[in-house]
């Protein structure tokens, strides 16, 4: 008798190891795809430890990883947004308008200022555009920012008439090329934006509101958290964080296509936030877990176009991560 109470049975162990796996890997599934894909980057992809090569991947994966950021505080409210790619283009459409603008060319100094100003001023309406959808008019996330997502992009080929718009400056082109201890520029800019809202989601009211709402809206609601002007404030942060990386983009390419920026941005910044631990439910905002999902999604991308592999194939593995991430939340759930 003694035996056998001292002994599981097979089911208790099955569970055990069941609760056990998922624990370790909603915990360091990040970092072990990550050193994984480290190692097969090292093995098999030539010049991998370069220096230009780790240049090049700071500056492509800087910018979904500063929308991931936004994408995630959205989540957390069980929202999305679907118009983060859009509201890049509109601000990268509006930036070179501006600073080619008669005035601009008349004030050098504050032309450069308006036209990043300006963008991202304009990135922060749409976001509040959004956030009026959902908030206020209960339109559905999805729905509400799908519209922009439809919408803005045309805004953005309107103001430029469908045209390539060329421009530089050696004070907007160091957003994209300049460099600070011999790093990107983009790459300081991430970590700024990484520390900064991990400390509003981890040490303030706001971030503590933005869980709540996402973890239980209704219990929210009794508590007195104003869950609308919650709502608005995330997909604000989002649309104007999107602002940021549109700028970026004009800033890396010296030109600004409406076509092109922030094109399937939405895919790889929902990607990003999920692999790195945000649950599609809302409630939980793992700040750098995006940040580490987007170093994820972009290495995913470099190592396939590295090794040859078609553009399309990386858009079948993301939407994979994005499936496998989402299988690894519910069997955290169990």
């Amino acid at each position: 008798m003694t035996d056998q109470a001292q002994t599981p049975s097979p089911q208790s162990r099955s569970l055990a190891m069941n609760g056990f796996d998922w624990k370790r890997l909603s915990r360091h599934g990040g970092l072990i795809a990550l050193a994984l894909l480290l190692l097969i980057n090292i093995l098999i992809t030539p010049n991998f430890l370069q220096l230009q090569t780790l240049f090049v991947n700071i500056s492509q994966v800087a910018t979904i990883a500063i929308v991931a950021v936004g994408m995630t505080l959205v989540i957390a409210t069980a929202g999305i947004d679907l118009s983060v790619g859009a509201v890049m283009a509109v601000a990268g459409a509006l930036a070179p308008l501006i600073f080619l603008s008669d005035f601009a060319q008349a004030n050098p100094s504050l032309g450069l200022a308006l036209s990043i100003a300006v963008p991202i001023l304009v990135a922060l309406v749409c976001g509040l555009f959004n956030g009026v959808l959902v908030a206020y008019l209960g339109v559905q996330p999805i729905i509400a920012t799908l519209i922009f997502f439809i919408s803005g992009r045309g805004i953005a080929q309107v103001l430029t008439n469908g045209n390539l718009q060329t421009f530089s400056h050696p004070g907007f082109s160091y957003i994209g090329t300049g460099k600070i201890l011999g790093l990107p520029f983009q790459g300081w800019l991430v970590l700024v934006i990484a520390v900064v809202f991990w400390w509003v989601v981890n040490r303030t009211m706001f971030g503590r509101r933005i869980l709540a709402v996402g973890g239980n809206e209704k219990a929210a609601r009794l508590t007195g958290t104003p869950v609308r002007r919650v709502k608005i404030g995330v997909y604000v942060i989002s649309a104007g964080l999107s602002g940021i990386a549109g700028l970026i983009v004009v800033a890396i390419n010296s030109a600004s296509d409406a076509a092109r920026i922030g094109n399937l941005m939405e895919l790889d910044a929902i990607a990003a936030a999920v692999v790195g631990g945000t649950l599609l439910m809302g409630g939980k905002a793992p700040i750098f877990g995006a940040i580490l999902g987007a170093i994820i999604i972009q290495l995913v991308k470099y190592t396939l176009l590295a090794n040859g592999v078609a553009d399309e194939v990386a858009l079948i593995a993301k939407a994979g991560i994005i499936v496998l991430a989402v299988y690894v939340q519910q069997g955290r759930k169990e």
